[in-house]
């Protein structure tokens, strides 16, 4: 079969350097979407990528469909013809679906039974007929954020200027809000010139020449090796925050690295302030020494050549000179404010429209915090910090600093807290109090910081869960999975055998008393357990815990989250050996004859048979020795001592008996011994080979 190569790309203002990977991305995905519907086999297919364009390149694309013979399997023969022997009308609605005559029809056997069916043949359209309906995969697309222009309807991520669409040699006729395909490409805004392209695979290579690097993965690589020879060069240390590095590789079509100087005396800023300054405004990359100290310099990748890099340096240091200069001045000024200033500030700082100011949530988060160190029975020193991190944790809002740099937030806390002779345990606390910010973030290193980090998210998801904002989809536009997630890592981590449920019940209780919760509280701690339940899921899953073990520990109580891994890790050594299968059987028995007790009474008096008092006497050993057992391993090996009493009692017993009273009460006997085993993990979900 003949293949060509088929280029598409499309040309626009440039796009936000957010958007630009994603773009491609989907541009990709689409088409391979299209190709399949259509048949279209090919050999690869390959994005690319700048801020002002975003193409896929289809390697050895079939010049038609392959033709399609199939056969269509019909109604039963019972249905097909009617009792004189013609065809029903559904077998003739079947023919005129398959585009063939009812003459045509014919009977096969399957499984014992006659089906009609038909055999359609259909000859492949050539490629050239099918891809003018590229325009409508292109304007079919959708981005975060849209706009129109002109008088067109049409909304896209930034106007289309214009289109290449070639198949081998052949011009792909596509017209997307008036403007028309072509070969012609065009190189880099200022050192390029539009280039005219005869087929798909000069596409790389003519860009080249007119300074745009398609490849993102290129540009990337360029980026970094310029920068580590700068760093051999200078003796300097230029870390790479993955971050900036992704964001600088979609601004620029041409990258070249330089750097530039600012003045020593900024250096006196902390040096989140000047990372975060130079990054966020200014794209721009540190320069460390040898022990890791910030240096007076910085590092810039230009959207062009190496011609004159000193104009270039110049311009970027008069810019940077001028943001630090901004940064020093709310640095200086915030110095001449006082906590308890900052404090009063919060009172008329809204946290939630109908959740009350940031200094409500101060309230509330304190005494949370009392609640979970009294839970955790800390000392009355750590209790007291905690508290005093609770109260200033937020002041810095009210900041200069943080006004400019939201990203600060707690940064500048500490920083300013130890300038204001708070203990070193406080000033730490209130940056650990938003710890982990991120999935692999680290996570609070002390005890009063941990504490008002759980405190400060329960509060805010049990406040947006009380007034009925859950995360759905894809939505979450307060971070509640992020620090529902921190929550769980943290208890994790430390070990903290905290029910949640008793966490939930600390910051409802203080909404409750705020009076502001709009919504039942059971209803708000059952949307809570559903939750964090998927929360729970993602740890397991990141502790390579089977699909079947997670089912049944969040089956069953799953509240406190370092018992919850720690049964897993039980349940997975557990089921690798072949005994345990029989104890999970037993386990089973007992769980779907209890579901027939009406309570879980107990008389002894009522016992028949000797087999039902041991039973019970195991039953009453094993409670009592795993009542206060914290060894997850441990308790489930206890459980299983279990089986042998239990498969002894059904060798022996009739549960269902016909006097009604013995019945009842060995049923209860199940229904407790069905509550203990059960309350560890739902062994029914289990799964054996």
């Amino acid at each position: 079969m003949s293949k060509r190569d088929l280029l598409l790309e499309i040309g626009l203002e440039e796009m936000p350097a957010r958007f630009v990977a994603q773009a491609a991305a989907q541009l990709q995905e689409k088409v391979e979407k299209w190709l399949a519907a259509e048949r279209l086999p090919y050999e690869q297919i390959v994005a690319y990528e700048t801020p002002r364009r975003f193409a896929v390149l289809i390697n050895g694309l079939a010049e038609k469909q392959p033709d399609r013979n199939e056969e269509a399997k019909g109604p039963a023969k019972k249905i097909a013809v009617d009792e004189a022997g013609n065809w029903s009308k559904a077998a003739q609605g079947f023919a005129r679906s398959n585009g063939v005559e009812v003459d045509q029809l014919y009977f096969k056997e399957v499984n014992g039974v006659e089906y009609v069916h038909a055999r359609k043949s259909e000859a492949g359209k050539e490629t050239t007929a099918l891809l003018p309906q590229l325009g409508d995969v292109i304007a079919g697309m959708n981005f975060p954020k849209n706009m129109r222009w002109g008088a067109y309807d049409l909304k896209y991520v930034r106007p289309i200027r214009w289109l290449v669409a070639l198949y081998g040699n052949d011009l792909v006729d596509l017209d997307i809000t008036g403007v028309k395909s072509g070969r012609v490409t065009r190189g880099h805004r200022f050192l390029g010139t539009e280039v005219e392209l005869s087929h798909p695979g000069e596409y790389v290579s003519k860009l080249a020449e007119q300074y745009v690097m398609v490849n993102p993965q290129e540009r990337r690589a360029a980026i970094i090796e310029q920068i580590r020879r700068m760093e051999q060069e200078k003796g300097w240390t230029i870390p790479m925050d993955e971050g900036l590095l992704d964001e600088v590789v979609h601004l620029v079509e041409y990258p070249t690295a330089l750097y530039g100087t600012f003045e020593p005396e900024f250096l006196s800023i902390p040096r989140e302030v000047l990372v975060t300054s130079m990054r966020e405004h200014q794209r721009y990359f540190p320069v460390e020494n040898a022990e890791g100290e910030l240096l007076n310099h910085f590092v810039t990748v230009r959207n062009g050549d190496s011609r004159a890099l000193d104009n270039v340096a110049k311009g970027n240091e008069k810019v940077l000179r001028a943001r630090l200069s901004d940064a020093r001045f709310f640095y200086e000024e915030d110095q001449k404010l006082s906590i308890d200033s900052c404090l009063k500030r919060l009172e008329t700082i809204v946290f939630h429209e109908e959740l009350g100011t940031i200094g409500d949530k101060v309230r509330r988060v304190r005494k949370a915090a009392a609640q979970i160190a009294a839970m955790l029975n800390v000392s009355a020193a750590q209790t007291e910090q905690a508290d005093r991190i609770a109260e200033i944790a937020k002041f810095d809002l009210v900041t200069n600093m943080v006004g400019e740099f939201p990203e600060l937030q707690g940064i500048m806390g500490a920083d300013y807290a130890k300038k204001a002779k708070e203990s070193d345990v406080v000033a730490q606390g209130v940056f650990e109090h938003y710890l982990p910010r991120f999935a692999g973030d680290q996570l609070p290193a002390s005890v009063p910081g941990a504490i008002v980090s759980l405190a400060d998210k329960l509060d805010t998801i049990a406040g947006t869960f009380s007034i009925g904002i859950v995360p759905t989809g894809s939505a979450d536009p307060y971070g509640l999975r992020r620090m529902a997630a921190g929550i769980v890592t943290i208890l994790n981590e430390r070990g903290w055998a905290l029910p949640l449920d008793r966490l939930w019940d600390a910051a409802l209780q203080a909404y409750a008393e705020q009076g502001v919760a709009k919504r039942p509280v059971d209803e708000v701690k059952q949307d809570l357990v559903d939750f964090f339940a998927l929360r729970l899921k993602n740890l397991l899953q990141e502790n390579s815990i089977r699909y079947d073990v997670i089912d049944a520990v969040l089956s069953a109580d799953a509240m406190v989250v370092p018992a919850v891994l720690a049964k897993a890790k039980a349940l997975m050594a557990a089921v690798a050996d072949e005994e345990f299968k029989l104890v999970v059987e037993q386990f089973n028995r007992v769980h779907n004859l209890a579901q027939k007790a009406e309570a879980d009474h107990v008389d002894e008096a009522l016992f028949a048979e000797a087999v039902e008092r041991e039973l019970y006497k195991a039953y009453l050993a094993v409670q009592q020795e795993t009542a206060n057992l914290a060894d997850e391993d441990k308790r489930l090996t206890v459980l299983a001592t279990l089986r042998g009493p239990i498969r002894t009692f059904f060798d022996q017993v009739m549960v269902m008996a016909e006097d009604t009273s013995v019945r009842n009460n060995r049923l209860g006997l199940l229904l407790r011994l069905s509550r203990l085993i059960f309350g560890y993990a739902d062994f029914s979900k289990l799964v054996f080979a």
